[in-house]
């Protein structure tokens, strides 16, 4: 790993395989390179959330301008939105840092992203065909940080086979909730130079017909660290893998947990499956070790909508909060993990028409445990600030018994948590630190 000022430089590139549209092709380009060079400020102010810049002819048809959509809180800042001169000339270069580079406990930052393809010199939007992201040097540093890239919107990605990442699945961006993702995190050590044969430190990320892009580049710390000034780099290019593993060829569109009494009853849909040999449910206490639960045999392949279910007795538990996770394996053998559920075991209170927010006080994740009639109903959670101003509001058709909210991008203060359910109405206090 290269690096400057405390940096480390996280490459993402792109190889983009596309016909050009506006509402019809514009024109087709092949293993085309995407060069960003020379911001220029187009709206807002340097460094400031909503500010937008153009990258002017990143290939011979195409513009993109790119927005800096929101960070997760205010001491995350921008130090150089495109570094000259170090890493790759035609990346995109942030270098991003946190407290003005020391942390002194355990947190997590990040900044948020949207790059927009455009016709060259105009404002109309270009549609891509197929393109490619591979995040490079993914790695960390000092023993207690690890830096990770977050892709939202792909359609699949792949890992070399001796990948030192850790993948997991996210949910909802600052302006689009119900976009999910995948986060790739490295490892504690850091790995000198941006070495393209580094493979185990890289990622690619598939994307069709979109023309645009949100990423998120953060790091994550178990504690104080002095060199929290990270550079990160995008380029767009696609790269060959030595002996390349990708995402199981399976589309989760659903995964809902519920308790019934002593009984946790999971759900899920799959909008399509290729080759899919089963689903392993996988349970925690401390949503950190998670061993199996049960098991349960796919369709294997499938063009439409399939639907599975899986009950697990808790009546001998007694964690308050039980974790679950969703396994799909393919008939190689290779797996993929979903997004955790949680279950909240509050015996006695079942027919209570109250609500539990925890941890409270909360710093990103406010989880919510709903009444026990709630959960599989339509359910609208709203965060309301001291002012009584709508902060966050999430609707779910089919309620988890415990839903999250990610407030990490709220400032600081008093909030009041209120969940609606078919007139029925619970409210409860929160401070966000």
């Amino acid at each position: 790993m290269k690096t400057s000022l405390h940096t480390k430089q996280g490459i993402l590139t792109m190889t983009l395989l596309v016909f050009f549209t506006a509402s019809c092709v514009l024109s087709q380009a092949q293993n085309t390179e995407m060069r960003f060079e020379n911001p220029s400020l187009v709206t807002g102010s340097n460094g400031a959330n909503g500010s937008v810049y153009k990258f002017s002819l990143v290939n011979n048809e195409l513009d993109a301008l790119l927005t800096i959509v929101g960070r997760s809180s205010n001491l995350v800042a921008i130090s150089n939105l495109d570094i000259p001169g170090q890493g790759f000339a035609k990346a995109f270069q942030p270098q991003i840092k946190y407290n003005n580079g020391n942390v002194s406990s355990a947190t997590t930052w990040w900044i948020e992203f949207q790059i927009q393809f455009v016709v060259k010199n105009t404002l109309t939007p270009a549609p891509v065909n197929e393109f490619y992201v591979t995040g490079l040097d993914i790695d960390g540093n000092s023993g207690r940080l690890k830096e990770w890239d977050s892709f939202y919107g792909g359609t699949g990605y792949t890992l070399e086979s001796n990948s030192l990442l850790s993948v997991s699945s996210l949910a909802g961006t600052i302006a689009l909730p119900t976009l999910f993702g995948k986060q790739f995190l490295g490892a504690t050590n850091d790995y000198s130079g941006i070495d393209t044969s580094a493979t185990e430190l890289m990622t690619t990320i598939q994307y069709k017909n979109t023309s645009s892009v949100i990423i998120r580049l953060g790091a994550t710390t178990t504690g104080s660290v002095s060199n929290a000034n990270r550079m990160y780099s995008v380029w767009f290019k696609n790269f060959t893998y030595n002996a390349p593993i990708s995402t199981l060829p399976v589309k989760l569109t659903a995964f809902t947990a519920s308790l019934n009494k002593n009984k946790v009853n999971l759900k899920w849909e799959t909008a399509s499956e290729i080759n899919v040999s089963h689903f392993e449910i996988e349970r925690s206490t401390d949503g950190a070790n998670f061993s199996e639960a049960g098991l349960v045999f796919a369709y294997g392949n499938a063009n439409d909508k399939a639907n599975y279910n899986f009950t697990d007795d808790i009546t001998a538990f007694q964690q308050p909060v039980v974790y679950y996770r969703l396994r799909s394996v393919d008939a190689d053998g290779k797996s993929q993990l979903s997004e955790t559920r949680i279950i909240r075991i509050s015996k006695g209170e079942e027919n209570s028409i109250s609500l539990q927010t925890y941890p409270n006080p909360v710093t990103s994740e406010l989880r919510v445990t709903v009444p026990a009639n709630w959960q599989n109903k339509q359910t609208v959670v709203e965060l309301f600030n001291a002012n009584g101003q709508i902060a966050k509001r999430k609707t779910t058709n089919g309620s988890n018994q415990t839903e999250t909210l990610n407030v990490s991008d709220l400032a600081p203060g008093f909030y009041i948590v209120r969940v609606n359910c078919e007139g029925q109405t619970a409210q409860q206090k929160i401070i966000k630190h």
